[in-house]
């Protein structure tokens, strides 16, 4: 028996599971850019894994580095932090991204998120091996070799090894991380003030009621969680309170509406607060209920519709209704077609809708547009897509008589494009902002004619977008300094959450720093 549109939502708020409702309506067209985030140049560097068991998987000598040019090793700076991108041999649409650190002594080396267990650093040779015990039974190690330098850029070798057999291998390039030419810490923006956040890695934030609130995932062995601020003086924000459960701590965005908080967990779906205490929220509940294990990865909310993205089991988007804000009411759900079986159609990282259309970021499947004004029976009327997506995060606004959506990747070179919506059947790329491919951007909000944006390692950007076709930077704070705890472990790293609520003030959520707060420029 094959179910509806209607049916299937119908019954998701029942007895079956989503994995049972199905499609019928065709695909729309899909839109398909040239210019993707990366380009593929082929191998980076003449080194190779050696095919041979005689030598241990992840060694120095299970390279072949007669290829190389070693001595142009001598030239690259053996201080600092590296981001890098890997290209595989196997599958060069294999395309992953992370981070190194180095230092003179090795004292503040970090490769893998965590000190080299081996490492051969010198004028000649630069090598760096990572091997971590996974589980009971997988051990996992990762290596690195240099094959030449040019200035601050590193080319060479990786390979990863699953008990002691390779499971992939290929070339990076790596860059030396460097604040912009010519800039400042800060221009148009001034820092009012700096709140650490105590317990795991701060990744998003909400700002409502006079208080912030910090999600956070897992960071090592510290638990991730809530972190609830004061923030009526945003000069001098008062930490009010602190929550982790014991088996529920991977909380990794946020949103509210009236008393009611919503985060997103990767092991119970949402999780529903109530905030009528705003320095106080109690717990009430997870949504959707009795459908297993679900991860959210991010939350929206738009009038009475609670958006919730998740990427696993079965990637979807679930539509909830949000008459009684405390009591969500599961309506319906977008599944993209083919993203349960296979890997390649990704998963709904965020989304945001607006008038009526639910704008989803759905990583290698591109920016999807979806009608929603029927909630229990969303359509999908059109793909942007290019290579090498990661459509991450995105912002959409009406410019006169067009709507205009600005979207972006989280990846190698992943930077902002601004799209015609328009027509949500026939988007159209109008223009870009880009910066240096070694840093990604994240988050962004449109207020107005402005668009804020945390852009990792690059910190904190303004842009200008009165004319969508040209968006002019005219405002930065760089939130990256090296100095700053855990900085080296992770090519996302810096400025990542961000919202601008109308009260006057910027709050961004820094890695390593914490919850910063601006004036609006």
């Amino acid at each position: 028996m094959r179910w509806t549109r209607r049916a299937c939502a119908i019954l998701v708020a029942g007895v079956l599971p989503l994995s049972a409702c199905t499609r019928e309506e065709p695909e729309p067209p899909v839109i398909t850019d040239a210019l993707g985030d990366w380009e593929d140049t082929g191998r980076y560097a003449a080194c190779e894994v050696l095919n041979t068991t005689a030598i241990a998987c992840g060694d120095l000598e299970a390279f072949n580095l007669s290829g190389c040019d070693s001595g142009s090793l001598a030239g690259m700076p053996r201080d600092g932090i590296y981001t890098m991108v890997y290209r595989g041999d196997a599958d060069p649409l294999s395309v992953n991204v992370g981070s190194f650190r180095v230092s003179a002594d090795g004292s503040l080396d970090s490769f893998r998120g965590a000190a080299p267990t081996e490492r051969k650093v010198d004028a000649g040779s630069f090598f760096l091996s990572s091997t971590r015990r996974q589980s009971s039974s997988v051990t996992q190690r990762n290596s690195v070799v240099g094959c030449r330098a040019e200035g601050s850029t590193l080319y060479g070798c990786y390979v990863n090894c699953r008990n002691g057999k390779a499971s992939g291998s290929g070339t990076f390039l790596a860059e030396r991380w460097m604040r912009r030419a010519g800039e400042a810490e800060a221009s148009g923006l001034g820092l009012l003030s700096e709140s650490f956040v105590e317990q795991g890695l701060p990744v998003d934030i909400y700002v409502t009621q006079g208080h912030a609130y910090v999600v956070s995932i897992p960071d090592g062995g510290e638990r991730g969680g809530l972190t609830v601020f004061d923030v009526s003086n945003p000069a001098a924000p008062v930490l009010k309170t602190r929550i982790s459960q014991p088996n529920d701590h991977y909380w990794n965005g946020v949103w509210a509406k009236g008393n009611a908080l919503y985060v997103a967990s990767a092991s119970t779906g949402v999780v529903v607060f109530d905030i009528s205490n705003p320095a106080s929220p109690q717990l009430l509940k997870s949504v959707p209920s009795g459908l297993g294990q679900i991860d959210v990865h991010t939350v929206f909310v738009e009038g009475e519709r609670l958006y919730a993205m998740v990427p696993a089991p079965s990637p979807r988007t679930l539509i909830f209704d949000l008459q009684q804000p405390l009591e969500p009411r599961l309506l319906g759900q977008y599944a993209e077609p083919g993203a349960t079986t296979d890997p390649k159609v990704g998963f709904p990282h965020d989304a945001l809708a607006f008038e009526g259309m639910l704008y989803i970021n759905h990583w290698s499947a591109g920016y999807l547009m979806v009608d929603v004004t029927d909630p229990e029976n969303p359509k999908k009327v059109g793909t942007y897509t290019y290579p090498y997506a990661t459509s991450h995060a995105n912002a959409v606004g009406k410019f006169g008589d067009r709507r205009i959506a600005f979207e972006g990747g989280e990846s190698w070179g992943a930077h902002l494009r601004v799209l015609d919506v328009t027509d949500p059947a026939q988007p159209k790329r109008l223009g870009e902002y880009k910066l240096e491919a070694s840093a990604s951007i994240h988050n962004m909000v449109l207020k107005g004619e402005r668009l804020y944006i945390s852009h990792y390692h690059h910190g904190v950007r303004v842009l200008d977008v009165s004319v969508p076709e040209s968006p002019k930077e005219v405002a930065y704070y760089n939130t990256f300094r090296e100095t700053d705890p855990g900085r080296g472990e992770s090519f996302y790293e810096g400025a990542i959450g961000m919202r601008v609520p109308g009260d006057g003030y910027v709050y961004v959520i820094d890695t390593s720093r914490g919850l910063l707060i601006f004036p609006e420029p």
